[in-house]
């Protein structure tokens, strides 16, 4: 419990940083967490329009409810929503350590508004045939490659493909995480924010992942594949990282000639979407889909059945009957 009510913000913030750092964020996170606290602060310390108050001086007793909305306002006023939208949820999480520490009785944050931000729209593979196509792509030796490893490749996509998994959920899984009966297998995930999730395989992957671990038997020995070992491994041996893996995918997409097919910005995740694009297409709820991708929410697996209501509508308008349907009409309108 803190003794000083008016401890300065600038301290408070590092306090709170230190705090987050044990959580493991990204060097980038915690950046984007010190921007957003000492840009707001500056606007508050700034407020009456004279020389702006040092943070070292700005006391955590001024942040009042009143306050906040004001600089979130000025704040707002040149930024998207979606910057608007984190740095609220910055401010809010650094509200709620001030009340864990005892510094301040309650949190104003809810007091201030904030923009509703967009769900992203789902970036699936372009074409209808283009996972058959990478994943046959990928099956064959690439003689041109220095050391091909099709058994692990094909693993990688069919995981993603098939069994929609995020690239730390990939990274995550053990050979154990593989598990069940046959005509019952299912991969156990750790998915986002620690919420444990099922998946079940059907008889293809399970047989593209005996095949991979054939195969690493053969390249370093039983051992390698033991329960507890990583499930996905270089072609050291070695547990794949965040940028192996990226650049597996990446190669993949090269040797199938793809690579115009993959939306801007999604790269191993479109394969993710391209199981959920599909499993809406193939009439799946929002609530199947829900569990199977371990979304938080049920809107954001809602985005997979608009897009392919859409894409339904977009089919339906293009056939040629209907075109000269309009057009009946259209004639019969003008008389």
């Amino acid at each position: 419990m803190h003794d000083k009510p008016d401890e300065p913000v600038e301290r408070l913030i590092e306090e709170f940083l230190t705090a987050r750092a044990t959580r493991k964020p990204s060097p980038h996170t915690l950046a984007a967490y010190r921007r957003d606290l000492n840009t707001v602060a500056g606007l508050i310390a700034a407020a009456d329009g004279t020389t702006p108050l040092p943070l070292d001086r700005l006391p955590v007793s001024a942040l009042s409810p009143r306050v906040m909305r004001a600089a979130f306002a000025r704040f707002a006023a040149p930024r998207a929503a979606a910057s608007v939208h984190r740095a609220w949820s910055t401010w809010n999480s650094f509200f709620t350590f001030l009340v864990a520490e005892g510094v301040v009785p309650g949190n104003p944050m809810p007091a201030v508004g904030r923009p509703r931000t967009p769900l992203p729209q789902p970036k699936p593979l372009r074409g209808e045939d283009t996972p058959e196509e990478l994943l046959a792509a990928v099956a064959r030796e690439d003689g041109r490659q220095r050391d091909p490893w099709p058994e692990r490749d094909l693993a990688v996509l069919a995981l993603a493909l098939c069994a929609g998994l995020r690239l730390s959920e990939l990274l995550a899984l053990r050979v154990a995480s593989v598990a069940g009966r046959a005509g019952e297998r299912r991969v156990d995930v750790a998915g986002k924010g620690g919420r444990p999730r099922t998946v079940p395989i059907e008889a293809g992957v399970d047989r593209v992942l005996a095949d991979y671990l054939d195969s690493r038997r053969r390249r370093f020995g039983s051992r390698s594949v033991r329960p507890d070992s990583p499930l996905l491994v270089d072609r050291h041996g070695e547990p794949l990282r965040r940028g192996g893996l990226q650049y597996l995918v990446e190669s993949c997409y090269r040797r199938a000639g793809i690579g115009d097919r993959v939306p801007r910005g999604a790269r191993l995740h479109a394969l993710r979407h391209t199981f959920a694009t599909r499993l809406a297409e193939d009439g799946a709820s929002a609530a199947e889909i829900m569990r199977l991708l371990g979304h938080a929410s049920l809107a954001s697996s809602q985005t997979y059945i608009e897009v392919t209501a859409g894409q339904q509508r977009a089919a339906v308008a293009s056939n040629r009957t209907n075109r000269a349907l309009a057009g009946l009409v259209g004639q019969r309108e003008a008389r």
